[in-house]
C-alpha cells in the first residue's frame, strides 16, 4: 500500500484537519529548534541542569551525534577522576553508579525506538568502558554479561541488524579480556559459534551471522588444538551445512557469499591461519571442487534463473584450474555457458562477467 499504513485525511473536513495537523507540527518544530538552540548556548556548562536538557534533545533526535559529543564532556566533568584514567579500578562511587546507569538506561530505550542509529549504539559502548573503571573484575564481568543478554534480545528481535551484531563481538571482546583474569573461566568462541548456528538455523537469510562465523573458525580450530582429522570434519561439517542452506534457497546471496568463503580456505594462497585444513593435497582440492560442481549443478537443473548458481560454478571451475590445469570436471564449452548466462541474467555487470572471461580466457 502506498500509504504504509498512515490513515488517509478525507471527506469535507479534510483540509481543516490537514491545517490542525500541520499547525501541530509547526509548533513541535519550533519547540525543537528552541530546545536546540538553549542547549547549544549551554555548551560550555558542564552540568546535571545541561545533561538533562541533553538527555530531552536526544530522546527528540538520536541522530544529532554532536549532542552524544556534548553529553560526554559533560560526563567527563561529573564523573569521578578515576574514571577516566588508566588506574586500578577504585571503590565504586554510588553517584557515579547512578550517572552511569542512567545512560545505560537511555540508550536502551532509545535502541528499543531506533535499533539502527549508529549514536547510540557508540555512546552505549563509551559509557560502559568508562563505567567499567569503577567496578571489580566480577562486577564488570557480570555487567557485560548483561550486556551480551541484552543484545541476545535484540538479535532476538532483529535477527540481521548488523549494529547488534557488531556490538556483541564487541562485548564478546570486553568479556574475552576480563575473562584473561580468571584463566579458570572458559573462552566463549565455542559459545559463539553455536549461537551462529542457532541464528542461521531460524533464518538462512542472515550475514552477519555467516560472517561472524567464519571470524569463529580459525579461532575455534586453534583453541581445540584441532589435529588434520578433526580440521577435515569441520571443513566437512560446513560444506554439508551450506550445501542444506543451498537446496533450501539458492536464491539467498548470504549463503553463497559464505560458500565463496569456504572455497578460499581450500586454495593454496589461502593464508594459513585463515585455513581450515592445512595439509591438502592439489589432489585433495581438485576433489573437494568437483564435489561442489557436481551438487551445484544439479540444483541448476531445477534453477535455471539462478545467477548465483552459475557465478558458483564458474568460482569452483577457477579455483579447478588452479591446482589442476585440466578440465576433468566440466569443459570449456561449460564455462563459457555459464558466463553467457550470467550476463543475461546480471546485464548491469556485464563489463565484470567480460573481464572475469578474459581472466579465464573463454
Amino acid at each position: 500500500m502506498a500509504s504504509h499504513g498512515v490513515a488517509r485525511v478525507s471527506g469535507p473536513n479534510a483540509s481543516v484537519r490537514s491545517e490542525e495537523l500541520r499547525q501541530k507540527e509547526l509548533k513541535q518544530i519550533a519547540a525543537y529548534k528552541d530546545l536546540v538552540d538553549l542547549v547549544n548556548t549551554k555548551e560550555t556548562q558542564y552540568t546535571v541542569e545541561v545533561l538533562g536538557l541533553t538527555t530531552k534533545l536526544l530522546n527528540e533526535n538520536p541522530e544529532y551525534y554532536t549532542i552524544w559529543n556534548h553529553r560526554r564532556r559533560i560526563l567527563l566533568t561529573l564523573l569521578p577522576t578515576g574514571l577516566v584514567q588508566d588506574s586500578p579500578p577504585p571503590k565504586p562511587d554510588p553517584a557515579a553508579l547512578d550517572i552511569v546507569n542512567g545512560d545505560l538506561q537511555l540508550t536502551f530505550a532509545l535502541l528499543r525506538k531506533f535499533p539502527k542509529c549508529y549514536w547510540i549504539w557508540n555512546h552505549r559502548n563509551w559509557i560502559l568502558e568508562k563505567g567499567q573503571s569503577i567496578f571489580d573484575s566480577a562486577s564488570a564481568l557480570t555487567l557485560w554479561l548483561g550486556e551480551l543478554q541484552l543484545v541476545g534480545k535484540m538479535l532476538h528481535s532483529d535477527s540481521r541488524n548488523f549494529h547488534a551484531w557488531s556490538y556483541r563481538r564487541f562485548v564478546v571482546a570486553r568479556l574475552e579480556l576480563i575473562r584473561t583474569r580468571t584463566p579458570t573461566q572458559q573462552s566463549l568462541t565455542e559459545s559463539e559459534f553455536e549461537y551462529t548456528t542457532k541464528m542461521i538455523k531460524s533464518n538462512l537469510s542472515n550475514f552477519s551471522a555467516w560472517h561472524n562465523r567464519s571470524q569463529l573458525i580459525p579461532r575455534l580450530l586453534e583453541e581445540r588444538v584441532a589435529d588434520s582429522a578433526a580440521r577435515r570434519k569441520v571443513l566437512n561439517d560446513e560444506l554439508a551445512l551450506i550445501c542444506t542452506a543451498i537446496n533450501t534457497d539458492p536464491f539467498d546471496q548470504s549463503i553463497w557469499f559464505y560458500h565463496q568463503y569456504l572455497m578460499s580456505t581450500l586454495s593454496p594462497q589461502c593464508a594459513p591461519q585463515k585455513m581450515i585444513v592445512r595439509d591438502l593435497s592439489n589432489l585433495d582440492r581438485q576433489k573437494y571442487y568437483a564435489h561442489e560442481m557436481e551438487y551445484i549443478r544439479e540444483i541448476l537443473d531445477d534453477e535455471t534463473e539462478c545467477k548465483w548458481i552459475y557465478e558458483a560454478l564458474l568460482c569452483c571451475a577457477s579455483c579447478y584450474l588452479e591446482v589442476d590445469g585440466g578440465t576433468e570436471a566440466f569443459t570449456t564449452l561449460d564455462m563459457r555457458e555459464w558466463l553467457r548466462e550470467l550476463k543475461r541474467l546480471d546485464p548491469l555487470r556485464k563489463g565484470r562477467w567480460e573481464d572475469l572471461g578474459r581472466r579465464l580466457d573463454i
